[in-house]
């Protein structure tokens, strides 16, 4: 999928918060069960889903259902996407639209 900028804006919002960051986190050790997600806060079951739904919405997390159980995974192709623009718009270039094309004359 091609990202533009109000799609990386959304991603970055979605994580733009602790408790958020904290689950993506711990999501990294593999696929956990909302239950077990509980347990790592002092949340209600009310307020992860909440949180959850931010996540699942902006792809970052997926989430999958078992019976009356939620089980949530990190969708690894969007955090790889993150990543790689975080490495684009580190890298130094020559065609940058920053980087002015005459140097300063400043005085």
């Amino acid at each position: 999928m091609k990202y533009n900028y109000a799609d990386y804006v959304s991603l970055f919002k979605a994580i733009a918060d602790q408790t958020r960051l904290n689950i993506v986190e711990l999501l990294s050790s593999g696929e956990m069960c909302a239950c077990q997600l509980l347990d790592n806060f002092e949340i209600t079951q009310p307020t992860l889903s909440y949180h959850m739904k931010i996540l699942c919405d902006s792809g970052i997390v997926n989430g999958r259902r078992e019976g009356a159980w939620m089980y949530y995974s990190i969708n690894g192709a969007v955090m790889e996407t993150i990543l790689e623009f975080l490495v684009k718009i580190k890298s130094n270039k020559d065609k940058c639209i920053g980087k002015p094309s005459d140097p300063c004359n400043c005085k």
